[in-house]
């Protein structure tokens, strides 16, 4: 059984009560959801509270869940609404900076000298830059390993676009890599 047959299992089983399927359940996914939540999401410090909301509406509606799509594709349907609903809500409630220069802080407050930091910075810059709606199929195939057709029921769009939008965007990363080369 593949990963999906595992959590979709385990989604039907705590949808019964199961409380060793649900710890198990969140467990399989939180990885993914964190993953897809931070390519989706400008703020990294949101990312935690976003996947826990996300866990905390699928949690609350695993009742309606009946196994017609995988439980991940589901799981992170939810994630991307929780994301869209984030920036609904900031866009409605700015925050303001309580510091003078808060870019030089975000700066200074990343870690430096890592093995590879430098090089992972500059490839997130590069899946950052990409279109959202090409980041998103990018990030969903390639980085989370969704098939293409779960891809686009997450994505909400046909399975050609998906494809599209994936092929798109691996060649404007090829071409970005190629002239930094």
């Amino acid at each position: 059984m593949d990963l999906d047959d595992v959590t979709t299992a385990l989604a039907l089983a705590a949808r019964s009560g199961d409380a060793l399927a649900v710890e198990r359940f969140v467990r399989a996914l939180h990885r993914d959801v964190l993953r897809y939540v931070a390519h989706l999401c400008a703020d990294p410090q949101a990312v935690d509270d976003l996947a826990q909301d996300t866990f905390l509406r699928a949690l609350g509606s695993l009742h309606r869940f009946e196994g017609r799509s995988s439980a991940r594709a589901w799981l992170l349907s939810i994630a991307r609404r929780a994301v869209i609903d984030s920036y609904r809500y900031a866009a409605a409630r700015p925050r303001p900076s309580d510091t003078a220069d808060w870019q030089l802080a975000v700066e200074l407050a990343q870690p430096r000298g890592l093995p590879g930091f430098d090089d992972g910075v500059a490839l997130l810059d590069l899946v950052a830059a990409l279109p959202a709606e090409r980041r998103e199929a990018f990030v969903l195939t390639q980085l989370l390993g969704l098939p293409y057709a779960e891809a686009a029921e997450v994505s909400d769009c046909p399975v050609g676009t998906v494809r599209s939008r994936v092929a798109r965007a691996r060649a404007t990363l090829t071409a970005q890599l190629d002239r930094a080369a």
